[in-house]
């Protein structure tokens, strides 16, 4: 009987986060350029560059994601937070020409996952880089797929070790179903299983009708 020690779990959608989801749980420690928009008192050990016992106003700083987003407030300005280099207007226009030709992991292994959380901090540039998250994903998903579809038993390290975090879940997840095909077609399959996706919606439909 095969066992597994961890069963992974989906990190989430868009601007929400699944903290049971180790993915998720890197993605939180990201760091993201900040800067002070007030004093933050007997906080100045924290700054290694700096040997006063507060962090004054102004101060420029990196911060990991979970932090920032508990110190960011729309209506008191405790700091401000810069867009990482990738999501900036000349990266922008790299990926509006051609996404296909961009190495995702080495930008940062979580480019959508950061990318949708920055919609949180208040940006006028917030809408072209949503637009450019899309797009980017549209773009470069028909090619991970095929990729993902048209290498049966061959080393796929050099085709994932371009992509994103989120690419590499389809691109293994298509490896999967590509798999299963393949031996179902030999006649290697023991039985033929329902999707997780039914299984799940019997076990909702039952507890909707017992409640």
């Amino acid at each position: 009987m095969d066992t597994q020690s961890y069963f992974p779990v989906q990190p989430g959608v868009s601007m929400e986060e699944n903290f049971l989801s180790l993915d998720d749980i890197l993605l939180s420690h990201e760091r993201l350029p900040t800067r002070t928009e007030c004093t933050f008192p007997r906080l100045g050990f924290l700054e290694k560059s700096s040997d006063t016992q507060d962090i004054p106003e102004g101060t420029k700083m990196e911060l990991p994601l979970w932090l920032t987003k508990g110190l960011y407030e729309r209506n008191r300005r405790v700091l401000s937070v810069e867009l990482p280099k990738v999501y900036r207007e000349g990266w922008r226009t790299v990926f509006n020409a051609d996404a296909n030709v961009v190495d995702l992991h080495k930008l940062g292994p979580y480019y959508y996952g950061l990318g949708s959380q920055m919609l949180h901090f208040e940006s006028p540039e917030n809408p072209e880089i949503a637009q450019t998250l899309l797009q980017t994903f549209i773009g470069r998903f028909r090619r991970t797929m095929d990729s993902s579809q048209n290498a049966y038993n061959e080393d796929t390290s050099a085709l994932v070790e371009r992509l994103d975090c989120l690419e590499k879940g389809l691109f293994r997840s298509g490896q999967s179903g590509l798999n299963g095909f393949q031996s179902w077609e030999k006649g290697q399959a023991s039985q033929l299983t329902a999707s997780s996706l039914v299984l799940n919606y019997r076990k909702r439909k039952i507890t909707d009708m017992q409640s």
